[in-house]
């Protein structure tokens, strides 16, 4: 289970993600960047709540980058649990992200 929820700052919007992101939810998610991307030119992700992540899951977090490097958007995750972060780190995620 997943649960999304987004948040306007300003110009940022926040996707905050609570729960399993695999492939059973990652559809959720990718509705949610759709919907979303195309409006703002800063995205941040706010990890905090993440407890599972898969390669489904990282494939739309590199997806929604691409998107925001496309058009010279600033995409940021923060509050990355730890578990989170080991996986980030074994798949180069870590150098590629711009972690808060």
């Amino acid at each position: 289970m997943l649960n999304v929820t987004t948040e306007v700052s300003g110009e940022t919007i926040i996707i905050s993600l609570e729960g399993l992101l695999d492939s059973q939810t990652t559809p959720q998610l990718e509705a949610v960047l759709e919907e979303n991307l195309g409006k703002f030119n800063s995205v941040q992700f706010d990890f905090a709540n993440l407890e599972y992540l898969t390669s489904a899951g990282l494939r739309a977090i590199l997806v929604a980058r691409q998107e925001m490097d496309d058009k010279n958007g600033v995409m940021t995750v923060k509050n990355i649990p730890e578990d989170i972060m080991k996986i980030f780190e074994m798949t180069g995620f870590a150098d590629v992200l711009e972690i808060e």
